[in-house]
């Protein structure tokens, strides 16, 4: 297994589990009255309450759009893409990028979209139309 385990911040334990597992449909790990797991689309995400949650900053320019650093995100499948866009359209979620196609026509092609969580952290979901360019220069 090689999937990544990353801990953030959250404002609270109830709008998170409502985002991750009610909206994106994570799988709810292990939890306390200060913390929440879950299954990130195979990942461990790891929520933890604090009420000092940092200002993003927009300084990622990524074919022209000026994306909120730091963010985290996950590389899905084109069905999978779909569903959760669906599912954040449906839920009212705004857009901080809207689901659009990045890259047409070269390396890298892509549907791309960031949405904020109820905390405030930027998450970008990405479907590549061809996994094998991934990592290509």
């Amino acid at each position: 297994m090689s999937a990544f385990h990353y801990a953030f911040k959250v404002k609270d334990i109830e709008s998170t589990r409502k985002f991750y597992v009610e909206i994106l449909g994570c799988k709810e790990g292990r939890s306390t009255a200060s913390w929440i797991d879950f299954n990130f689309f195979g990942n461990q995400l790891s929520g933890h309450v604090s009420d000092s949650i940092p200002e993003l900053d927009y300084c990622g320019k990524v074919d022209g759009i000026s994306v909120p650093i730091p963010h985290f995100g996950c590389l899905l499948d084109h069905a999978t893409f779909e569903r959760i866009q669906r599912k954040l359209e449906a839920e009212n979620i705004e857009f901080v990028v809207k689901p659009q196609l990045r890259y047409e026509g070269k390396v890298g092609e892509q549907m791309t979209m960031f949405v904020f969580d109820f905390s405030g952290n930027p998450i970008e979901f990405k479907s590549f139309s061809s996994q094998d360019d991934v990592f290509k220069e």
